[in-house]
């Protein structure tokens, strides 16, 4: 019997995309994601309305890189500082905070994510996507970045928090920016 090792970036499997950000205010950029019926949760409410969360006045375009954990050489989990630093090693960057609303736009077709499958607490929900993005605070109850999700056919864009000893699990998505 042959055991499948993973395969590690870059040879693992990516979505990547071009995503458009910046250009508008934190307020149009709420009245945006209202009018496509996107949620916020309190985390993500919270991120967004703390003036650590800024937004750029200029437009820009950023090539993001969508991968599992495990596809980072994590195949139990990895803290997020671990997968942070690995993803630095291997040429991946942290993304601004505000592309998490921008790629929530773009990603309006995001599958559903429970499939019937439950939630497990303190864990990434099945089919969610995690924005890997500087941490604004070191206060473990502050929100730690966005993350994506479709639930029950509602879109949302989550906080999340976490602290630094938190194992992510293998099989959660993140998205890094990649220059």
């Amino acid at each position: 019997m042959e055991i499948e090792i993973d395969k590690i970036y870059p040879e693992c499997p990516t979505i990547c995309r071009i995503i458009k950000i910046g250009g508008l205010t934190k307020t149009q950029l709420l009245q945006k994601l209202q009018h496509h019926s996107i949620l916020l949760n309190k985390y993500g409410e919270k991120l967004f309305d703390d003036d650590k969360f800024t937004v750029s006045e200029k437009a820009y375009k950023v090539k993001t890189v969508e991968l599992k954990v495990r596809n980072l050489g994590f195949p139990e989990g990895a803290t997020i500082p671990q997968l942070f630093n690995k993803a630095k090693k291997v040429g991946l960057d942290l993304c601004p905070v505000e592309l998490g609303p921008y790629l929530r736009l773009a990603y309006l077709d995001q599958p559903e994510g429970n499939l019937g499958k439950s939630s497990l607490q303190h864990q990434a929900p099945y089919g969610s996507v995690t924005i890997a993005s500087e941490i604004l605070s070191e206060d473990v109850n502050f929100p730690k970045g966005f993350y994506l999700r479709r639930i029950d056919g509602e879109l949302w864009l989550r906080g999340y928090i976490a602290d630094y000893l938190h194992v992510l699990d293998s099989e959660d998505h993140f998205v890094f920016c990649q220059n």
